[in-house]
């Protein structure tokens, strides 16, 4: 019967208005919420009668479809806190819930989030006050990133930063500038070994000297322009870990440049790099002289002998003072010795369909079926967006955006009360009938 089926739509109206009010009270409500995604109530209708000039109608009413809209951004709020993170554009963090953190990674579904203050609790487990624990990939020694599965969280583990950690940083690279003085290479120089001590630092963060001596060729007649260099490691004893024939050019267009190097013994002389391949206690040294022909290492040029420029990689033992996330999502520490080490590499997790992810507590989302599989990617690559430190996403809310709606959702609940009232009042019309 039509008049029946009018008070079935009444009702179904009431029951998606109401469904829409609560979209409305949830985004309201979570208009300050840091990455709170809002939620949209679409109606549509429902038929029931599709017959043509029957003279009869049945309605058929709506039913309310909600979805969280998840692709939409909010925008970046700028916070004073270097572990607030957010990502400009698209993409996740990987999390796990804090009573989850005995468990194997790969042992429960990927959770994932869009921004989080994440702060380091008492062992240094960097997660937010609503507990979702960062994970990452922990790097080498060297501050490499090792090569890891993107499909699978196997590789991932929670970003650990200890506050009172130590660390150093052995060397590995140095570089002489230095000038030689030409002089002392002509008949009747005295050949005085010239001293040159420099210092870098062990693998335990210890302090060692390179001693370098320069002693010149004194020829019976001219200039020789030939120097015998010996190196000694000071944590080897003082034993000869390197001895070089230098030869300089003497010609108008490269005067004073290398023109060859001998290994008499020592390191075999990388010419195309300029590098001596030293061995000091700690383990290998690239030593850089400079390239035959190139004035960018030693020189021999005048009178004086002159350390011009001697830079060497390292430092010593320091203390952690800083921790910040880069915007391709490597978590460097900083020590108070002026050392920064990658210690973590953030990936940033992506699906074919993130409107598909389940929606969890704590804006936190989850993979399913119509969401697909995810991918980790290095922040920037692919579809993702860079990694902001120092700020939170805002709240997709817009609160005069669901007032409004707030307004057009009680004038259609009261139309549809209305509908129902007057359905009762055309079936009391119908009981009086029989009087």
């Amino acid at each position: 019967m039509s008049i029946s089926s009018s008070l079935n739509a009444g009702v179904a109206g009431l029951a998606a208005n109401a469904t829409r009010l609560a979209t409305i009270s949830d985004n309201i409500a979570n208009s300050a919420t840091y990455g709170y995604k809002r939620v949209t109530a679409d109606f549509e209708s429902m038929v029931l009668n599709q017959a043509r000039g029957a003279g009869v109608y049945s309605a058929g009413g709506v039913r309310a479809q909600t979805a969280r809209l998840i692709e939409e951004r909010g925008s970046l709020v700028p916070t004073s806190n270097a572990l607030d993170l957010a990502i400009s554009g698209r993409g996740m963090f990987p999390v796990q819930p804090t009573v989850s953190l005995g468990n194997t990674v790969g042992e429960q579904p990927l959770m994932m989030t869009t921004t989080g203050a994440f702060r380091a609790d008492s062992e240094g487990v960097l997660k937010t006050d609503s507990g979702l624990v960062l994970l990452g990939w922990r790097a080498n020694a060297d501050g490499t990133i090792p090569v890891l599965p993107r499909d699978t969280v196997a590789g991932l583990e929670p970003v650990v930063i200890n506050t009172n950690q130590t660390a150093g940083d052995p060397t590995t690279r140095m570089k002489l500038g230095v000038n030689l003085p030409a002089v002392n290479t002509e008949a009747g120089a005295a050949a005085t070994p010239l001293p040159l001590s420099v210092e870098y630092f062990g693998n335990l963060g210890t302090s060692e000297t390179l001693d370098i001596s320069f002693t010149p060729t004194i020829p019976a007649t001219g200039s020789s322009n030939t120097w015998t260099m010996v190196i000694r490691d000071s944590a080897q004893g003082g034993a000869v870990i390197g001895e070089y024939e230098l030869v300089f050019d003497d010609t108008r267009g490269s005067g004073g440049t290398l023109a060859s190097v001998t290994a008499v013994p020592g390191g075999a002389y990388d010419p195309a790099s300029g590098t001596l391949g030293l061995s000091v206690a700690g383990g290998p040294l690239a030593l850089e002289i400079g390239t035959i022909g190139a004035g960018n290492g030693l020189t021999q040029l005048s009178s004086s002998f002159a350390p011009t420029a001697i830079t060497k990689d390292g430092s010593p033992v320091g203390n952690l003072t800083a921790v910040e996330v880069d915007e391709n999502g490597y978590v460097r520490a900083t020590y108070d010795t002026g050392f920064i080490r990658t210690v973590f590499q953030i990936p940033v997790v992506d699906v074919p369909n993130p409107g598909g992810l389940l929606s969890l507590d704590n804006q936190a989302f989850q993979v399913s079926p119509t969401s697909g599989s995810f991918f980790l990617w290095d922040a920037g690559d692919g579809p993702t967006g860079a990694v902001v430190g120092y700020a939170r996403e805002g709240s997709t809310t817009d609160v005069a955006e669901e007032l409004t709606s707030l307004i057009q959702t009680q004038r259609a609940y009261s139309s549809n009360a209305k509908v129902i009232q007057t359905v009762d009042e055309m079936l009391q019309e119908t009981t009086n009938i029989k009087r």
